[in-house]
């Protein structure tokens, strides 16, 4: 292999990092914000936790907006397990559930933080070497 086609196999390599990183940062992001609104969710449940029915509430709906509510059974919440399937479930279950995907989510974002580490390591290696070629080719 020639200086000049190991040069753009390691430049090559070096765009290929660049891409995943982006792609991790991107899914890092987004597994952040689904962290946030899980948070979201667990306040809202804990402060709810203890209110009496037929009380009327400022429920937030994201995006900063509320709706005014009454508050029919305190005792049941509605909570998505996945695939589009709800369950009925006590606040303190669903608290429970909802601590328990985001101690999931910080699992990932760890592993996402490894895999990046990684790859930028690689990216590193890469770029030094095609440093050394075309310090070579001077």
């Amino acid at each position: 292999m020639t200086k000049e086609d190991e040069l753009q196999k390691y430049m090559t390599l070096i765009e290929y990092y660049k891409e995943q990183l982006k792609t991790l940062e991107y899914q890092f992001s987004l597994i952040q914000s689904t962290v946030a609104d899980q948070a979201k969710a667990m306040i809202t449940l804990e402060k709810l936790n203890g209110v009496k029915n037929d009380s009327e509430l400022l429920l937030p709906i994201g995006g900063g907006a509320f709706i005014n509510a009454t508050l029919k059974n305190s005792s049941k919440i509605l909570y998505d397990v996945g695939e589009g399937i709800v369950i009925e479930k006590t606040i303190e279950d669903t608290i429970k559930n909802i601590e328990i995907r985001i101690n999931e989510l910080h699992q990932t974002e760890e592993k996402i933080s490894t895999m990046a580490q990684q790859i930028q390591n690689e990216s590193s290696d890469a770029q030094n070497k095609a440093e050394m070629i075309l310090s070579q080719n001077k």
